[in-house]
């Protein structure tokens, strides 16, 4: 399928990619872990996401699932789900460069009365060459914005 104009700008994002993460926060012990996201292309103006991490010994540890929209003029729009209880609505940009593409998005949080306090969360998804860094900033539990996840991703389909 060719993807509709409004995505042709984020063509570099389709796919699958795996690789290794770590993350740390104020009140936890750093870990690292193994990641996979895909954006795909369901025939439709947006791209569906789906992000699953797993524990160095396999076990899962996270996953969540959205669609980004491309609304034109470098403009982004993110909804995601979170099985721990929230929701994010993110906006934000997408600047493309000869070798890639950064998407920068920052998210207001709502969450389910027994979720866990995230107010907001800045996502990055940096494509130089081959390679897709992404890092999660959050503010939660009462703590300011700070870097909560990295990863470093290569496509794998």
């Amino acid at each position: 399928m060719e993807l509709t104009a409004n995505l042709v700008p984020l063509a570099r994002l389709v796919g699958t990619w795996a690789g290794e993460g770590a993350g740390e926060y104020p009140t936890i012990a750093p870990f690292t872990y193994h990641e996979e996201i895909t954006f795909a292309f369901v025939g439709k103006p947006f791209l569906v996401y789906t992000q699953r991490t797993r524990a160095a010994d396999g076990s899962p540890l996270h996953m969540e699932t959205g669609y980004l929209r491309h609304t034109g003029d470098g403009h982004l729009e993110f909804v995601l789900a979170l099985p721990t209880g929230q929701v994010e609505l993110a906006e934000g940009a997408l600047r493309t460069t000869e070798d890639g593409l950064t998407v920068e998005l920052d998210a207001q949080v709502w969450a389910t009365s027994t979720a866990k306090d995230v107010s907001a969360t800045r996502r990055t998804y940096r494509i130089n060459g081959d390679v897709l860094e992404t890092v999660l900033d959050m503010a939660a539990v009462g703590r300011p914005m700070a870097r909560h996840l990295e990863s470093h991703l290569v496509r794998t389909a």
